[in-house]
């Protein structure tokens, strides 16, 4: 008897079967629960079943916490935050949706993203600003996928990203807002190495002082001439009271309250200028 057998042309590849989707070893059945738990009242035996959930699973929420791993934040940490995000995958899922993992990997996904996002941050920045670094570091790694490929230009990442060179310039800079470096860091390894800190400038206080002295001369020029002479002898010259009264043939305590007096008008005249100014130098008239 002829068996008739398919055969195949060179050349043509042979048929593949798909395999079934492979479920993770961490993910249980746990179907039955759920619908258990829908059941159930809120009381101590649905808190029961939820707790038993949660531990059932929380292995793959472990599991989705490894694979942000190395970016800056403990491992620990990210499983604390990946199992919150799967006590709200829990408390949210509905039984009628379908498989839990489908709805839970995005949900603990999501809230491991968004810890990333509004925790890490030592310079905070708006959300905007966030996505813009996120699109630019995807845009640099996609761009310098191959070893040896060179550094991408603005220009470069702006065309594969979608986006503007500017909103580019502005991802560059948040990359570099990530973390902050401490005022106490150390700059140089020597024994004399110095911190940031003592590279910053200080507030220099001759700068009050020509602010004074210019807001002061036009009260100065309206004084009377005797008055004048008397402030430069007494505050240019250094001379006392005493010297200048000899000097104008008047008394001590003459000089004494027309100094008193002078500054006051001077003093005056300038506080009166700067509300002005901070009124926008509005003025009313009877």
């Amino acid at each position: 008897m002829l068996i008739d057998t398919p055969t195949q042309r060179p050349g043509t590849p042979a048929p593949t079967t798909t395999a079934p989707k492979r479920r993770h070893d961490d993910a249980p059945d746990t179907a039955a629960l759920f619908t258990r738990m829908a059941e159930l009242e809120e009381g101590p035996e649905r808190e029961a079943v939820r707790d038993e959930l949660v531990t059932l699973w929380l292995p793959m929420a472990h599991r989705i916490a490894g694979r942000f791993r190395d970016r800056g934040e403990s491992i620990e940490d990210l499983r604390q935050v990946a199992a919150l995000g799967l006590v709200k995958a829990v408390d949210r899922f509905d039984v009628s949706r379908g498989a839990f993992e489908s709805y839970a990997v995005p949900t603990i996904t999501g809230e491991v993203k968004r810890h990333f996002r509004d925790r890490m941050w030592a310079l905070r920045v708006p959300r905007r600003v966030q996505e813009l670094r996120n699109k630019v570091r995807v845009a640099r790694r996609e761009l310098t996928h191959n070893p040896g490929s060179p550094e991408p230009s603005v220009a470069a990442i702006a065309a594969h990203a979608g986006l503007t060179e500017e909103e580019v310039g502005a991802g560059l800079e948040a990359l570099d807002s990530f973390s902050t470096l401490s005022l106490d860091a150390e700059l140089s390894a020597d024994d004399d190495g110095y911190s940031l800190a003592d590279t910053l400038g200080g507030a220099d206080s001759s700068y009050d002082t020509v602010v004074d002295r210019e807001s002061a001369k036009e009260g100065l020029r309206r004084l009377p001439e005797r008055e004048r002479a008397i402030l430069y002898m007494r505050f240019f010259e250094d001379m006392t009271q005493s010297r200048i009264a000899d000097r104008l043939g008047i008394s001590q305590m003459h000089v004494s309250r027309l100094i008193t007096r002078s500054c006051a008008r001077v003093r005056d005249e300038v506080l009166g200028q700067r509300t002005a100014r901070g009124t926008g130098g509005s003025s009313t008239t009877a």
